[in-house]
């Protein structure tokens, strides 16, 4: 476990696995009951059942919040995500203090107990607790949010990444669509109620941001070494 300190205002780089490896999500309903849970557990409200609150509304295929639900009050911003087999990636912001503590033991328990229930299995879906890493400055955080949408993206194309990074124009366009992450938004491809772009939108224009990952990633065996997130996961 690595947890480093933060305050409030903090961008925070958090990764969470699967115990010993195994993979957090098996199919299609797991990737996107992934994306629902972020979406409505970024609130100090906490309803006793969350997901039947979806399905009394006819909602839990949308990101919509329930109408029965208080006007929400998030705990985190969430900036960026990537969500692959056996892990996902986080870019968060810590906005009251203890909220991204707060907010990954209620993701971290609500993935486990969706996933126990569904697969009748037992014990903790994670690897012990989250790992988290403060971004040091505005360079850093330009880096890791490329780092953390398109190269672990473009670890789900078909090659990887080495394959990626020689085209890069067609993975790209992939990588945008891969709906279990959040590259669409910046790549202006929609709009989504889950992130907040904030200091990231004000950075970039969708083709700066391209051109600023295909940079990253065609010099990416180069880069990665001077990175803090080298060594990381």
């Amino acid at each position: 476990m690595r947890k480093e300190p933060f305050t409030v205002g903090s961008y925070v780089h958090v990764i969470k696995r699967g115990v010993r490896g195994t993979n957090i999500v098996r199919d299609e309903i797991d990737r996107w009951r992934f994306i629902l849970m972020p979406r409505h557990f970024n609130d100090d409200y906490i309803s006793e059942n969350w997901f039947r609150d979806l399905m009394d509304e006819k909602i839990a295929n949308t990101l919509n919040r329930p109408a029965i639900w208080p006007k929400q009050k998030k705990i985190v911003n969430i900036l960026c995500y990537t969500l692959l087999d056996n892990h996902f990636h986080l870019l968060l912001q810590e906005i009251q203090e203890g909220g991204i503590s707060k907010f990954m033991q209620k993701l971290g328990a609500g993935m486990t107990n969706c996933f126990n229930q569904k697969y009748k299995e037992r014990g903790s879906l994670f690897q012990g607790a989250y790992k988290s890493r403060t971004v040091e400055d505005d360079v850093y955080l330009r880096y890791l949010s490329v780092y953390i949408q398109v190269k672990n993206s473009f670890e789900l194309y078909h090659g990887g990444i080495k394959k990626a990074s020689v085209y890069f124009e067609k993975a790209y366009d992939w990588a945008v669509n891969y709906p279990y992450c959040s590259l669409g938004g910046y790549a202006g491809l929609r709009e989504s109620p889950l992130i907040d772009k904030g200091i990231l939108g004000e950075m970039f224009t969708p083709a700066e941001y391209k051109d600023f990952s295909k940079d990253f990633i065609t010099g990416y065996s180069a880069k990665i070494e001077m990175l803090p997130m080298a060594g990381f996961e």
